[in-house]
């Protein structure tokens, strides 16, 4: 081979690296774009928001809805205070959010209270702004029992077992239908009289934050308890990451990352498409 034929592979090599490394810089920035701006994945890993959302789904959450802050950014970088392009969320939104001093970690609750608002849980009715929330009583929930789904009760209530659609068992919780001011409506679970969750407030909420709750209302973790008592408090709105979409991938616990037929015997296929 001559000099000149060396030559021109070298070059043909080095021109060949170039292209790679710079398809891989823009797919990496189209990622980050995507991710940041327009949508994210997130996944649920508990029960508080049954029976809307499900342990094990996976979930596209909209990045635009309420604007961006530096919370809207992988790593939060670029790191910024405020948020631009800024709009409250509306009552009965599900949110994602990074909670008040754990701001390495993502949270989705409901949407309950707007800047100025009054909140109040009283014998287990949401409170809005004075007037009492529409509570209907509705069958029991049935949630299949999976291994990522145990039957979970809380307090000294007792767990209630049904027979699952297609065998095996599913777990009762007490179901009820809300309606927020403006006709956004829900179902929730309330499993007993609980002396903190099911009477709280009257409060205020502050300038600048939301009240959040979560759906299974006797196992959540959200406004309702302060930062040191557990729960979040009033979420400031610069927290807030995006708006619940729709579920992409819903898994009931049985798969193994090594075993990918595993993950399709696991999916949930009625829960694909879900919106929330």
């Amino acid at each position: 081979m001559t000099s000149r034929s060396r030559t021109l592979l070298r070059r043909s090599a080095s021109h060949k690296q170039g292209s790679t490394l710079g398809f891989l810089l823009k797919l990496a920035l189209f990622a980050w774009i995507l991710r940041s701006l327009i949508v994210a994945p997130f996944s649920i890993p508990s029960g508080s928001m049954l029976p809307t959302m499900a342990i094990g789904d996976y979930l596209f959450v909209s990045k635009w809805p309420y604007g961006y802050s530096r919370f809207s950014f992988p790593w939060n970088v670029p790191s910024f205070d405020g948020r631009v392009l800024a709009h409250y969320p509306a009552r009965g939104d599900i949110a994602v959010f990074k909670p008040p001093g754990e701001e390495k970690v993502d949270y989705v609750k409901r949407v309950i209270g707007l800047p100025g608002d009054t909140i109040e849980v009283r014998n287990g009715t949401l409170i809005l702004n004075g007037t009492a929330v529409p509570k209907v009583r509705l069958g029991d929930y049935a949630m299949p029992v999976t291994p990522n789904s145990p039957c979970r009760t809380v307090g000294r209530v007792q767990p209630r077992f049904g027979q699952a659609p297609g065998g095996g068992q599913s777990c009762l919780y007490p179901a009820f239908r809300e309606t927020l001011p403006g006709g956004k409506t829900y179902t929730v679970l309330d499993q007993l009289d609980s002396p903190l969750a099911d009477h709280f407030g009257p409060v205020k909420v502050p300038a600048g934050t939301v009240f959040m709750m979560g759906d299974n209302r006797d196992d959540s973790e959200d406004s309702r308890f302060t930062v040191a008592e557990g729960g979040v408090g009033f979420v400031p709105l610069d927290h807030l990451v995006g708006r619940a979409g729709y579920a992409f991938w819903s898994t009931d616990g049985r798969a193994e990352y090594l075993k990918p037929w595993t993950w399709f015997i696991a999916l949930r296929a009625s829960r694909l498409g879900t919106a929330y």
